[in-house]
């Protein structure tokens, strides 16, 4: 039997009973903008899952890896094509969530030993480049949301 193209090799892998996502990674990594930070982001291409780990100092050691698990918001999401972006910003310690797929996005950062999201959204349709500019809005006292965590 011979195999011509990629499809016939995916197809002969297939047959030879290796699940298909064995051909692809399954994460990405992205370090935090923040210069003084030395933490990384780490992502689940499908479900949008988002986790980080850093390096911390312990005495009578060489260090430990501190890792983050998926807190409020950072968990598996409805399936999709996801990814992290890391703003030039270099006093963030976080990262966008982006659905490549639906184009929505959400930012992501370590807070109470946790990484956390916020929801997912994307602009409304009626939002246009000829719509005056708004001011940034900021986050009202009280809600436990800031960026600038690290």
């Amino acid at each position: 039997m011979r195999f011509f193209g990629s499809a016939a090799f995916v197809s002969m892998v297939l047959s030879l009973g290796l699940p298909g996502g064995a051909l692809a990674a399954s994460y990405d990594f992205v370090p935090a903008p923040q210069t003084d930070l030395n933490r990384i982001y780490r992502i689940d291409r499908i479900t949008g899952e988002v986790s980080s780990c850093q390096y911390g100092l312990q005495e009578g050691t060489i260090g430990v890896t501190l890792c983050f698990s998926a807190g409020e918001g950072a968990g598996a999401q409805i399936p999709g094509e996801y990814g992290l972006v890391a703003s030039r910003h270099e006093r963030e310690g976080g990262v966008f969530r982006v659905n490549f797929r639906t184009g929505e996005m959400s930012i992501c950062y370590v807070f109470d030993e946790r990484v956390v999201c916020t929801p997912q959204t994307r602009p409304s349709p009626a939002a246009n480049s000829m719509a005056p500019s708004a001011s940034t809005p900021s986050v009202s006292p009280g809600t436990g949301a800031s960026p600038q965590r690290p």
